[in-house]
């Protein structure tokens, strides 16, 4: 027994070294290990410069194909005009009076040579090779004295009633347009491209910070500190969203930390007592004389007993609780569970002069197990018979599927109606009554295991218990 009692210790002391005790490992600083360029916001930034630059590429390239097919179009169109005036120009006036137009011709507007069987008339002195007939174009260039020594020129030959005429138009100061137009793109381009991929460092750099600010604190709770938290900021984004949930975790964690500790330290008083006595009787047994090591032997038994309930008790309620125990499932009347509790428990109240009352509605079926869901209402009743005084009136009420448990005992003080429910927690410090502090925690797994939910509420004097099922 003394073994027992130690490993009790030892488990309480390995508790407090392992989880609560801060962590000693040498973290790796976050900021080290990632960089702006290796983040995720830096590689969504990288991305969506590339499908915009991939989108302005193709929009450019759709906008050139758009304005080379117009100034085609508008060069056709204006060939065209020019070669149906000569050509009826032909019809309507002598050699000479042609002559004298094609020499009139303005050339912005049109170049225009008409080859006689003497010689060129016009602004050439020779017509190009291979000029096809309009409408079919070919580009050509010409040499001038001009600043501007190399026109590039597109045209054909017309046919008219006094031979050959060329018809041409420039079309070189639409390819300086155009040329001018990818620069302005290309730098464009090479602008936004620049100033996203900036941006998206800087951006990437900001959201590192606050990265690097939640690693630190998880290196603080990581070592111990659990009352550090998340900061929050008042933008409520996805970060705060996280920190949020992280709080929230941090703050379970300290709750099961503090309640792994007062379980350890429930486990060691709770057991202190009745293996100290099983070591001084086991040490008084020798001594004892042969007529009453009977006698000793069954008391000793008893207290060993209790310790082993006590431990059982727990791994049933870890069974419970983790869904390991499976429910042998029926149809189970509420309105027969209720009388059987009744007449269980009546026994027991008379031994107190209580008075124990049933009110039953119709019967109602829910699927659940029969023998699971009796403990459960058992360990009620019997609390309400256990600590109500002498005399008192007790109450069991099912109405559809709602069963009350009511007392007039000394009640439950509002900040212990939910601390009750956790394992080996006692409202009475002297342990003037038996028990092993898991008999409301059983009776919370079984019924989550049910669905169904219990809450405690005042009778004045006195406590309500509600369990309603689904």
């Amino acid at each position: 027994m003394y073994i027992l009692l130690n490993c009790v210790v030892s488990l309480k002391s390995w508790v407090t070294v392992n989880l609560l005790k801060p962590s000693e490992g040498p973290a790796i600083a976050f900021a080290k290990v990632i960089k702006p360029y290796q983040s995720s916001a830096w590689r969504i930034t990288f991305i969506f410069s590339t499908v915009v630059t991939l989108l302005i590429i193709l929009l450019v390239s759709g906008l050139y194909r758009q304005l080379v097919t117009e100034q085609q179009a508008q060069v056709d169109t204006h060939l065209d005009a020019e070669m149906l005036r000569y050509q009826q120009l032909a019809l309507s006036v002598d050699r000479v009076s042609f002559a004298a137009q094609v020499r009139a011709a303005d050339p912005k507007t049109a170049l225009v040579v008409w080859q006689n069987n003497v010689d060129m008339v016009g602004a050439l002195t020779f017509l190009p090779d291979d000029m096809p007939l309009l409408p079919a174009t070919k580009e050509f260039p010409i040499f001038t004295g001009g600043p501007e020594k190399l026109h590039i020129l597109t045209g054909g030959i017309a046919t008219t009633r006094y031979g050959p005429v060329l018809i041409a138009t420039r079309t070189d100061q639409f390819a300086t347009l155009i040329e001018n137009f990818f620069n302005a793109t290309f730098w464009a381009v090479v602008f936004m491209l620049v100033l996203t991929l900036a941006v998206g460092y800087a951006f990437s750099k900001a959201i590192l910070r606050r990265i690097v600010q939640y690693n630190r604190l998880s290196e603080e709770v990581e070592a111990g500190h659990y009352k550090t938290r998340l900061p929050l900021s008042k933008h409520h984004d996805e970060f705060d969203i996280m920190a949020k949930q992280f709080n929230s975790v941090l703050d379970t964690l300290e709750q099961n930390l503090l309640a792994v500790r007062g379980v350890t330290d429930n486990i060691a008083h709770d057991l202190r007592t009745p293996l100290s006595h099983l070591r001084i009787g086991i040490e008084q047994l020798a001594r004892k004389p042969q007529h009453d090591v009977a006698d000793a032997t069954a008391d000793l038994l008893e207290e060993l007993d209790g310790c082993l309930a006590t431990f059982d008790a727990m791994l049933s309620l870890t069974r419970i609780e983790e869904g390991q125990q499976m429910l042998d499932l029926q149809r189970v009347g509420l309105n027969h569970l209720c009388q059987d509790l009744f007449e269980m428990a009546e026994v027991m109240a008379e031994s107190k002069d209580q008075q124990l009352t049933l009110s039953v509605a119709q019967e109602v079926e829910i699927q659940g197990d029969k023998h699971l869901l009796f403990q459960a209402l058992f360990n009620l009743i019997d609390n309400a018979i256990k600590y109500s005084p002498d005399g008192a009136k007790i109450s069991i009420t099912q109405k559809d599927k709602l069963i009350v448990i009511a007392d007039n005992g000394p009640g439950i003080d509002g900040a212990d109606k939910e601390r009750v429910f956790e394992r080996l927690v006692r409202l009475d410090p002297s342990r003037h009554y038996k028990g092993t502090g898991l008999g409301l925690s059983m009776v919370k797994a079984i019924l989550s295991r049910h669905q169904a939910v219990i809450t405690l509420s005042d009778n004045n004097p006195g406590l309500i218990a509600s369990i309603q099922f689904q």
